[in-house]
């Protein structure tokens, strides 16, 4: 009688499984936040991006309209299913960005909307008896819309991109590349390119010392495509017998699926099948984590001050207890529909 064999086969890799079904139950949100002048397609690139129609267009239909004095928010929530994976996405339109002569402070609104998510959910993350999962409204990815006409960064552009990029992920994108010849925008590319070294404007994807060498070399792919000459179209058209989604001029018709003619699959490919998963974690990782660490500091300093300023008796010790609370956080945007 052969003796029984031994199993050596422990288990420890199923983990992968079960983070994965535990992760398709639950599902995920996906936040971002479009910075850009009206008419430069914002909404209609984000639709094409999902196939599907999320947002409609926030710029004036008819002369009648008035015209936006100030930077808006725009929030839009919809769920979306594809293959059991669902994703509670939020697309934040900034209606009113630059459209003025004197766009002054006009990024004030929108870095007001980034700082109060993070501050939300550190409100929400101090709770003594805290949701176990903490619904997430943190800006994960901002796509900034560069003029073409303006064949490299504006002022403007310069003084949002510092300030955004400190606070999320910024992927710099040119609006409506159509409207460009490919030596024009291989200029523009460049002229970017160097503009954003000068004044040290670091966007995503950045460059980590702990990045495998796949990785790196995705990410220097990437990065040698930034920022991203998009086109975008809710239309299908019909070329020889072919069904293309795309824009038709005199000259031609622009297949947005084509490489040859516009970088909209890599912009795709690159936020959605290759650094979704990323664009989250650095969120919470970097952009989070910093804001999270200067405000526990203020807080401690604030209770050092009261503390101290108690022991000297300028302060009665009731007040300095009543004020150890950390500073509540404004409530995050509620969005404006939801499916």
């Amino acid at each position: 009688m052969s003796a029984p064999e031994v199993q050596d086969y422990v288990g420890f890799d199923t983990i992968t499984q079960q983070m994965e079904r535990k992760f398709l139950k639950r599902g995920f949100n996906l936040n971002v936040i479009l910075v850009g002048e009206s008419g430069m397609g914002k909404s209609t690139l984000v639709n094409s991006i999902f196939s599907t129609h999320l947002v409609d267009s926030q710029g004036r239909r008819t002369a009648q309209e008035v015209i936006r004095k100030t930077t808006e928010i725009s929030p839009v929530t919809q769920t979306l299913e594809e293959n059991g994976v669902r994703v509670r996405l939020t697309i934040i339109d900034t209606p009113g960005f630059g459209d003025q002569c004197n766009n002054e402070g006009c990024w004030v609104p929108v870095i007001k909307y980034i700082k109060d998510q993070h501050a939300a959910y550190l409100a929400r993350e101090l709770k003594p008896f805290r949701d176990r999962i903490i619904n997430d409204t943190r800006v994960h990815a901002c796509l900034y819309f560069l003029n073409p006409g303006s064949r490299g960064l504006r002022p403007l552009d310069v003084e949002v991109l510092k300030r955004l990029t400190e606070v999320t992920n910024v992927i710099p994108v040119i609006a409506k590349s159509d409207s460009m010849t490919t030596d024009e925008r291989t200029l523009f590319k460049r002229r970017v390119k160097e503009e954003m070294a000068f004044h040290r404007i670091s966007v995503y994807p950045y460059a980590c010392d702990d990045d495998v060498d796949e990785d790196r070399a995705l990410n220097a792919s990437i990065r040698d495509l930034i920022p991203f000459a998009v086109v975008g179209s809710e239309e299908t058209i019909d070329v020889d017998g072919t069904v293309v989604r795309g824009r038709r001029h005199g000259w031609g018709v622009i297949n947005i699926f084509d490489e040859a003619h516009c970088d909209f699959v890599h912009l795709r490919n690159f936020m959605l099948r290759t650094h979704l998963s990323d664009l989250i974690e650095v969120t919470a990782q970097r952009h989070y984590e910093q804001f999270r660490t200067s405000q526990l500091r203020q807080i401690k300093e604030l209770r050092d001050q009261q503390s101290a300023a108690a022991a000297a008796g300028a302060v009665p010790p009731g007040a300095v207890v009543a004020q150890q609370q950390p500073p509540s956080a404004p409530l995050p945007h509620q969005p404006m529909a939801q499916a």
